[in-house]
């Protein structure tokens, strides 16, 4: 599937999860425990009605751990490949974090061996620091209340990559890039 959403279930929902979600579009299990993955035309748009649906069911709000609808996603054969397409995108995100602080937040799932997530969050983290320096006003990592998280996940040979604001994860609960 060239899913571009993968939502994360808590344990014992898995099923309620998967209902829910079923009226949204297309969603199916993983390979992977309690992970799941959708397809859908505009993954953000996700959001708002799943949350309203977690409101309305607070028991669906403590099935689904988190939600990660992708704004890029790609295809990757090496930890070096995933890198130069990683690079490339946050590369066109760099100007919105110029002066900012941020940080980078991978999470793998059944990624090659040689791709560390703790040493790809520290080399994307780096491109853009470097590429927002020439502006005079050099973005900044930070853990502590960032102004934005890039979250990236991926599922084996496919990765999607998002970026969030404060205001973002303020307003979108369910978001969790942490």
């Amino acid at each position: 599937m060239e899913w571009n959403v993968v939502v994360s279930i808590y344990q014992q929902g898995f099923g309620r999860a998967l209902r829910a979600l079923q009226k949204f579009g297309q969603v199916e299990r993983s390979p992977y425990y309690n992970l799941l993955l959708m397809k859908l035309d505009d993954p953000v748009a996700l959001l708002e009605p799943v949350e309203r649906l977690t409101q309305e069911n607070p028991a669906l709000y403590d099935a689904i751990s988190r939600i990660a609808p992708a704004m890029c996603c790609f295809q990757f054969r090496s930890a070096g490949e995933f890198r130069e397409q990683a690079e490339a995108i946050l590369l066109e995100w760099a100007p919105r974090l110029a002066g900012r602080s941020f940080h980078v937040r991978l999470r793998c799932r059944g990624a090659k061996p040689e791709l560390s997530a703790h040493e790809t969050e520290r080399i994307l983290d780096d491109i853009v620091v470097r590429a927002t320096a020439p502006s005079g006003q050099p973005a900044r990592i930070s853990f502590a209340d960032p102004d934005a998280v890039i979250a990236i996940d991926t599922v084996d040979d496919r990765a999607g990559a998002s970026l969030w604001t404060r205001d973002d994860l303020a307003r979108h609960r369910l978001l969790r890039p942490d």
